[in-house]
């Protein structure tokens, strides 16, 4: 299967985070794939410059755990769900929506559906870190919280300082298989 990386992108290189300062110390391929997608996505701290660029500008539901914090909105863009894993090119941008209505990035999420990547196959790698799989969603993912500060790390599910509105907050419930 051919996998399209970018430049920046490093194979088998893994961040650490120091959880109890809610510091992130990357090795230095890691690090700059993340000021690369720090770059790419920095006119997107505008939603309608996202919606320019493709992204969906209407969301729902604002993902959130019961225990771990939230996700946030996802927008997506359609156009990128493929086998190819771009630091420049995520498929979703996570937003937080602020109590006067602006949107605010957070971070992204890479997606790379089962049709196009095998479920049973060796996981794609982004920012150098091996995608998840959620089984219930037929998806590899893997979330970088590029412009929030993550006590629990830059590429955890979930970020205890995204909060969502009561009136569009949805549970997540991972489905996974055996």
């Amino acid at each position: 299967m051919r996998l399209a990386f970018s430049a920046v992108i490093a194979f088998g290189f893994a961040s650490t985070t120091t959880a109890a300062h809610g510091q992130t110390s990357a090795r230095p391929a890691v690090a700059k794939a993340l000021d690369s997608l720090r770059n790419a996505t920095r006119r997107f701290q505008s939603l309608d410059s996202a919606v320019a660029a493709g992204y969906t500008r209407d969301v729902a539901d604002c993902l959130v755990h019961e225990h771990h914090g939230a996700m946030g909105y996802h927008h997506g863009n359609r156009a990128l769900n493929d086998a190819k894993v771009e630091t420049e090119h995520p498929e979703i941008l996570l937003y937080e929506r602020l109590p006067d209505s602006t949107y605010r990035l957070t971070g992204v999420e890479y997606i790379v559906p089962y049709r196009a990547w095998p479920r049973d196959s060796t996981p794609p790698i982004a920012l150098g870190q091996t995608m998840k799989h959620e089984d219930n969603l037929q998806v590899w993912y893997l979330h970088a919280w590029a412009w929030t500060d993550n006590e629990d790390g830059v590429f955890a599910d979930f970020n205890p300082a995204v909060q969502c509105p009561a009136s569009a907050s949805k549970v997540f419930r991972p489905f996974a298989r055996p």
